[in-house]
């Protein structure tokens, strides 16, 4: 075990057998930890399966690996959230998990990468079907109207209402793991800024923070507070544009209206500070790129509070009005046993009653966070997930209102980077867990013996969540899926990667 702000070297990560592994993490997810990641990583003989298990409640990380062979008895039936881990392991390495229920594609080839490559090709999987009379099966995707992300969603229903699920992604999967360990050091962030353009701040927090941590590098606090600072703006800006689009799908158009244009204001205040709507080349290793002296800082709490104001007043019409309440409550519910089983992450766990927010449980310094709460909501539903936005508008916006007035008040006091060594230190691990507006990221990164990377790891949060989707679509409507899709609003190509 080891503390999370530290890297470990990769000969104390216990190797083991594969047995022994898997005995070790179905143990501790008993006991209430969760898997962070479970992937592999090239060995001199083969591929080596590398496990890395948090226990929130003691602040600690812990990492193990194996030689798995070509097969081993899957960790799935008893460890459900391992579930999407062992099929990526399978298609990447071809290590089997025997008795795994579904081992079917997770991602498919690109066209570029022709016949190499061991994933299949486009839709080329297998489906779950229900056989009974007069039930039917609806298909949507990858194709879909409007302006959307390639996915396929297809429903075993009987009349209306919806038996199963089973959502079908990895249409545009770009490779990107491999992209960064190839990449030069001027081109790996970028690359991680793109993971999911609408958290380009939160994964280029995990990707900062990996690379610190293995070079034992302290960033600055002011570098921490315009990295809090972003993230937060990160978060009103998605909470905000999520909100809209929930009141659009219950056909509450004036908050939708509202919120289209209230968005772009959060956005334009990220812009202001680094040129970019979306945050990317504010951050970089070390700390950030720029910096808010005390004119900036008084001209965007001044617009922070205008826009902030707008949201509230359009997202409180909204769940004041009755009909939008019967619309939400009730509809798509995800049980807290199941959140808990199949790993979900952020909003989608809170929402179920899982006490679970990394800014909280795996803080990334030891400045105050008194803004932020872990807001939690029991039901686990649509509305659920609605009032926990609502929710989080008011604290990230005090948040980033604190953060604002302490950078302006503290301008030119320290600086808000740090030098970074030329190159990594060998053969060590670290991970970053950074909450994003989605929920948790997390990034492993392990050097080999020449200081370059031997494996980068990314598990954004729309990895675990795209399966409470599905369970929320269980005895509902297929009516509802609309609703209940944005109410999640996952990211396909942070899982397609």
């Amino acid at each position: 075990m080891f503390n999370y702000r530290e890297s470990v070297a990769w000969a104390d990560v216990p190797l083991m057998s594969m047995n022994d592994l898997r005995s070790a993490v179905v143990e501790r997810c008993r006991k209430g930890w969760r898997m962070l990641a479970f992937f592999g990583v090239p060995a001199s003989d083969g591929v080596e399966t590398v496990c890395v298990l948090a226990d929130a409640s003691a602040r600690l990380l812990d990492a193990m690996r194996a030689k798995p062979g070509r097969e081993y008895p899957s960790l799935t039936p008893q460890c459900p959230q391992a579930h999407l881990f062992e099929r990526e392991l399978f298609e990447l390495w071809g290590v089997k998990p025997q008795g795994h229920p579904w081992l079917k594609p997770v991602r498919f080839r690109p066209p570029a990468q022709g016949p190499r490559s061991s994933r299949p090709g486009p839709a080329q999987a297998d489906y779950y079907r229900v056989d009974g009379a007069e039930v039917h099966e609806v298909a949507v995707g990858p194709v879909h109207a409007g302006v959307i992300e390639p996915g396929h969603f297809r429903f075993q229903c009987y009349g209306e209402n919806v038996m199963h699920l089973e959502i079908q992604l990895g249409f545009q999967h770009r490779d990107v793991e491999r992209l960064i360990l190839d990449a030069p050091a001027t081109r790996a962030l970028p690359l991680v800024e793109n993971i999911a353009g609408d958290t380009a701040i939160g994964h280029a927090t995990a990707y900062c923070t990996v690379l610190e941590r293995l070079a034992g590098i302290r960033i600055t606090d002011r570098a921490h507070i315009l990295r809090r600072l972003a993230l937060e703006l990160e978060r009103l800006a998605n909470h905000t544009r999520d909100l809209g689009a929930i009141g659009g799908d219950t056909g509450f158009l004036p908050t939708s209206a509202w919120n289209g244009r209230i968005t772009g204001d959060f956005l334009n205040l990220t812009a202001e500070l680094c040129g970019s709507r979306f945050g990317r080349n504010l951050l970089c290793p070390g700390g950030v790129k720029w910096d808010v002296d005390a004119a900036l800082s008084q001209a965007l709490v001044k617009r922070l509070r205008a826009a902030f104001r707008d949201a509230r007043g359009s997202v409180d019409v909204m769940l004041e009005t009755s009909s939008v309440l019967a619309r939400l409550t009730g509809t798509g519910k995800v049980a807290f046993e199941d959140a808990r089983s199949l790993g979900l992450v952020g909003m989608a766990a809170r929402s179920c009653g899982v006490s679970m927010d990394a800014r909280m449980d795996w803080p990334l310094c030891d400045l105050d966070n008194g803004s932020l709460h872990k807001r939690m909501r029991t039901t686990g539903d649509v509305l659920a997930r609605t009032l926990l936005r609502s929710d989080e508008l008011n604290d990230s916006a005090a948040s980033a209102e604190n953060d604002l007035l302490q950078l302006g008040f503290s301008s030119g006091e320290e600086p808000c980077r740090v030098a970074m060594p030329a190159s990594m230190p060998p053969d060590r691990l670290a991970v970053a867990q950074v909450e994003g507006w989605r929920g948790e990221i997390c990034h492993v990164g392990i050097t080999g013996n020449n200081g370059q990377w031997l494996a980068y790891k990314v598990v954004d949060p729309s990895f675990h969540n795209w399966s409470g989707l599905a369970m929320a679509l269980r005895n509902e409507q297929i009516s509802d899926f609309p609703l209940c899709n944005k109410s999640f609003n996952l990211s396909y190509c942070g899982h397609d990667l």
